[in-house]
């Protein structure tokens, strides 16, 4: 089966009250966009991804540089938003189904929407939907309501998305019955016997004003792995010097198997020990030839495609520099540049700190330089 993923991001976030719309609101560094697209890029069955954006986020949504995700504009409501991509992809050869979905609500599972796709084998329509467990109100006129009780709520249920459907049939409902449409896709099926409900997730919330997105962030929380990295190199003459991808003008350089840069080393081992993936010395021995001289550079973007592929992805980094000379503060801000794109995060998730050790010990005597780094990651399931 070959799908497209639709991720409708069009609104204009009225009850979000914030300069910044729902979908650019980031969470450890990637916005609900990003997450939404993570998620869904670990499936093979998605071939496709169309993210249909308010034009007057052109700027943000560029700036996110999504890779392989084809932007269209979209309309002035969401079935007209999601007409517009239905429309796109109506001819395109090789897609035969497609998944509907609210950016405004990514903190659906990987097994939630795997589900939704293996259903879709021996469906026409596959809804999750939620049973309503809590007391329901009905009013029925300005001075009287109504218990809805019993099995009367019984027949009662939220819809969520990802909804999957096939593109012909969804695209000719929306052609002809744009009148029917309710709330979300699903509402152009008259008869929902048509339609496979499976159970949805409670954690896959609509994110509709702030207290949400702030009820998000919180779950993250909890999510969010700790690691720590540890290196020593010692100084010797006639050695480059390289500390956080930088080459360092200096009269010592750090030995080492690789380029023996401490701080990458360092932010390297912390941000294996937060994924629970072993250390760098697992992954790159050196024992082997094959990582003689290697640029600390390369093993750290190694790493990041590995974490990433993962789910896993930075929250923060804080760095100490153990060094009596050369003078961190001097590089600080190009450390933090350079960490920050090699780690693909934003400088302020990175702090850098220089210290000495009062001229005690190799490190005071300028014969080693140590660096040590607490990583926190954020896994996005």
């Amino acid at each position: 089966m070959s799908f497209c993923l639709i991720i409708l991001a069009g609104g204009n976030s009225h009850r979000f009250r914030s300069n910044i719309g729902k979908p650019y609101q980031k969470i450890a560094g990637k916005s609900l966009i990003e997450i939404n697209v993570i998620k869904a890029r670990k499936f093979k069955q998605i071939k496709k991804i169309i993210l249909v954006y308010n034009k007057k986020d052109l700027k943000r949504v560029k700036s996110l540089k999504l890779k392989n995700v084809k932007l269209l504009t979209g309309g002035d409501s969401r079935q007209l938003s999601t007409y517009n991509a239905l429309r796109h992809l109506r001819n395109q050869k090789g897609i035969s189904k497609v998944l509907i979905h609210d950016v405004a609500r990514p903190n659906f599972s990987t097994k939630l929407f795997g589900s939704i796709i293996k259903n879709m084998k021996n469906a026409r329509a596959v809804v999750p939907k939620i049973r309503i467990h809590d007391a329901i109100k009905q009013i029925i006129d300005s001075s009287k309501e109504e218990y809805i009780v019993g099995k009367r709520r019984d027949n009662l249920f939220l819809t969520q998305t990802p909804q999957a459907f096939i593109l012909k049939e969804i695209y000719h409902l929306h052609k002809t019955n744009s009148d029917k449409y309710k709330d979300d896709d699903i509402s152009l099926y008259i008869d929902l016997n048509k339609v496979k409900f499976i159970e949805g997730e409670k954690s896959n919330f609509k994110i509709t004003d702030y207290s949400d997105f702030q009820n998000l962030k919180n779950i993250y929380k909890f999510k969010q792995n700790v690691g720590i990295g540890f290196d020593v190199h010692r100084l010797v003459p006639k050695k480059k010097l390289y500390l956080a991808g930088l080459k360092i003008k200096s009269k010592l350089g750090t030995l080492g198997h690789s380029d023996g840069d401490p701080v990458l080393h360092a932010v390297t081992d912390a941000i294996l020990g937060a994924c629970k993936m072993g250390d760098i010395g697992q992954m790159f021995s050196d024992k082997s030839k094959k990582f003689k001289n290697i640029r600390s550079t390369i093993i750290l973007r190694k790493v990041i495609e590995q974490i990433k592929f993962e789910g896993y992805f930075i929250n923060n980094i804080d760095i100490n520099i153990i060094a009596q000379t050369p003078k961190i503060k001097n590089y600080k801000n190009k450390m933090i540049n350079n960490i920050a794109k090699l780690c693909e995060i934003s400088n302020d998730q990175i702090n850098i700190k220089g210290k000495t050790t009062e001229k005690l010990g190799v490190v005071g005597k300028e014969k080693a330089i140590a660096c040590e780094v607490i990583c926190s990651v954020i896994k996005y399931d």
